[in-house]
């Protein structure tokens, strides 16, 4: 199957234990939406992979170390507001972050919770869980694109975006296998988070829900 699961949407195991994957984890909230609709933009053994390094671990920040085979096509633009391109870019590291936790097979790993709290860091946990359960990774390549950034009155940031799964997959970690799957209108999940800025200047993930198979997000 695609990867990643949407534990906002649903993290779904077929019989055969193969893994729904899904780029973040969150706190689901389907069961509020109506079918293309999100409510308010307010988820062989390989323990030490080569690195794809991002270049982000600065002021305190973790250090994002990933499988060379776990890719990234990020089409988010530069708005040219500095708050909003602040919120897209501790949004593209907390999606990284999740993904090394799983790499590393960590659910408690200190990179995606430097960048969630709350509910959002609660379903990444358990998100994260499901892929240590089932001694899997993801590989692959994943695109992200129809981003849009709202600043809230509040002083949070409201963010929906696309993800595109096509390219991305389960790969077990005994047998070194990876799940490749017929691509469906599933591979296309639209996600809405709400971020707040902590004390140390980092915008964080409080919520997250997500949308398989959405309309918004088909090519």
């Amino acid at each position: 199957m695609n990867r990643r699961p949407t534990l906002l949407a649903a993290l779904a195991l077929t019989a055969a234990a193969a893994l729904t994957l899904s780029a973040c984890g969150s706190d689901d909230d389907s069961s509020t939406k109506d079918k293309d609709t999100i409510a308010g933009a307010d988820t062989g053994g390989e323990k030490s992979p080569s690195p794809s390094t991002s270049a982000s671990a600065s002021a305190g920040r973790p250090k994002i170390e990933l499988p060379s085979d776990v890719t990234y096509k990020f089409e988010w633009e530069k708005t040219g507001d500095p708050v909003k391109d602040a919120v897209l870019s501790d949004a593209e590291q907390r999606i990284k972050a999740v993904d090394m936790a799983i790499a590393e097979q960590d659910p408690l790993h200190e990179a995606y919770r430097f960048y969630s709290e709350g509910v959002a860091a609660a379903g990444s946990q358990k998100y994260i869980q499901e892929f240590v359960d089932h001694e899997a990774r993801t590989t692959g390549e994943t695109r992200y694109y129809n981003e849009s950034v709202v600043l809230k009155d509040d002083g949070t940031a409201a963010l929906l975006y696309c993800e595109d799964q096509s390219k991305a997959f389960n790969k077990f970690l005994k047998t070194g296998k990876t799940d490749v799957t017929p691509v469906t209108k599933n591979a296309y999940v639209i996600y809405a988070g709400t971020l707040r800025k902590n004390k140390s200047g980092v915008w964080v993930t409080e919520r997250l829900t997500s949308q398989r198979g959405s309309a918004k997000c088909q090519p």
